[in-house]
């Protein structure tokens, strides 16, 4: 559910843009504020699982996210529906880390490898089948729902799960005397949100000279931040980002790795919602089920990926992220004209799924299966915070950059796909080396 919710808003973008009169900007911001929350304070949200036990946290997360759910559903104005995300957000921060941290505790050797595959698999498939459940929700308009279905789903789901969590979660688990560090996490949100909110709203607003100013100060409190972060560990505290966590080998390249990744993943599912629904005229549903290639071939590389011989291993993984990058030059170049989509774009969609799955799965596995069992909860949850502060920019960034060449014609909006992709598939040929120097 946690990672669905990053992406089934998508498809239903054109619904709650018609239902609630909301801006362009605000339509991001609806979108990104969930990960913004719930990427900032994942971390936090791991610590306190040591602290309380990951059993705990992972319920009371859960109900959280149920509830902020239901008053998304019920949201009457932008503004609500913005806040509610935000509160979604820190739901699934709650929730999500205790997964990681109890597979690294309690799998071991290829049972550890086999989890983890799975767990990356569902981090990033879900973004492709949110989609796809998107369009069938608010297609199906149950009860006259429309968009309110994609968040009301999940209530339904977070009940039965409140009923069965105590009794499958471990009721006994090691648990740590863990120091939060409040003021990493209060400069991480600024320093954040000062670098989403000017590319979200620079753009509608033309550019005023606030957001330039946001933008210049957000390079600042990141400096703060690396500041504060060394001054917390010289007094034996616990900074958000341990240097002992980030010295673990290969962790800090897979996390810059898995961050363009995830830009690039995030910021193509929602152009793409945009410009299959707003402009070719496809019906939510329509543009859901033509996600399904790349759903499909996502889950079927990052789940057998083993099955290739480990000599191939580090190759495979930037030859994977070539292959997206190429998949999506050429999907843009296809559907630039305004264009239907064809079986051609389909297979190249699925080619692209298949890409990014030969990539993501093997490198969070691989690089968490290093990691020392008693780094597991910070570790899993510096390399979910890249992930999904990944999307968040992805999102701020690709999303400003199409709604900036679309303009105002049909003409335009047709081109700004093909512009945008171009762009999509530089940043991700950048992952790919990246991806490189991290197998050497």
């Amino acid at each position: 559910m946690a990672v669905l919710d990053a992406s089934i808003v998508n498809v239903a973008i054109p619904s709650i843009r018609s239902s609630l009169h909301t801006s362009g900007a605000a339509l991001q911001l609806i979108v990104a504020g969930y990960v913004i929350a719930y990427a900032v304070l994942l971390v936090t949200g791991a610590r306190l699982g040591d602290r309380f036990s990951q059993r705990r946290m992972f319920i009371a997360g859960l109900a959280v996210f149920t509830l902020a759910s239901l008053v998304c559903g019920l949201a009457w104005n932008e503004t609500s529906l913005i806040v509610f995300r935000f509160a979604q957000g820190v739901g699934a921060a709650a929730m999500v880390p205790q997964i990681m941290t109890l597979i690294q505790r309690n799998f071991t050797g290829n049972a550890r490898a086999k989890a983890l595959s799975v767990y990356s698999a569902i981090i990033s498939g879900g973004m492709v089948a949110g989609q796809v459940l998107g369009g069938l929700i608010v297609s199906a308009d149950v009860g006259g729902s429309g968009w309110r279905g994609v968040f009301l789903v999940n209530v339904p789901i977070g009940l039965v799960l409140l009923v069965v969590a105590p009794r499958a979660l471990p009721t006994v688990t090691e648990r740590f005397d863990r120091k939060l560090d409040l003021a990493g996490l209060t400069v991480l949100t600024v320093a954040v949100l000062a670098l989403v909110l000017p590319l979200v709203l620079g753009r509608e607003l033309n550019w005023p000279v606030w957001s330039w100013i946001s933008l210049g100060a957000c390079v600042l409190a990141f400096a703060a931040f690396v500041a504060i972060e060394r001054a917390v560990a010289a007094r034996d505290g616990e900074p958000l980002f341990s240097h002992r966590v980030l010295a673990a080998p290969g962790l800090l390249l897979a996390a810059a790795t898995l961050f363009v990744i995830m830009a690039t993943f995030g910021g193509w599912m929602f152009v793409m919602a945009i410009h299959l629904q707003s402009t070719l005229g496809y019906s939510a549903l329509h543009a859901g089920l033509l996600f399904i290639p790349m759903g499909v071939m996502f889950a079927i590389t990052g789940l057998n990926w083993e099955r290739i011989p480990d000599r191939f291993h580090a190759r495979m993984i930037p030859s994977g992220l070539v292959l997206a990058a190429a998949s999506m030059v050429a999907v843009g170049a296809l559907l630039r004209e305004g264009a239907d989509v064809g079986p051609l774009v389909l297979v190249l969609l699925g080619l692209c799924g298949a890409g990014n799955g030969l990539a993501f799965s093997p490198l969070m596995t691989r690089t968490l299966a290093k990691v020392p069992m008693s780094l597991a909860a910070d570790a899993s949850g510096i390399l979910v915070t890249n992930v999904q502060l990944g999307i968040v920019v992805g999102i701020a960034s690709f999303g400003t950059l199409f709604l900036g060449l679309a303009g105002a014609t049909v003409l335009s909006a047709s081109h700004a796909l093909g512009g945008t992709a171009i762009a999509e598939g530089v940043t991700v040929l950048v992952a790919a080396a990246l991806s490189a120097r991290a197998a050497r």
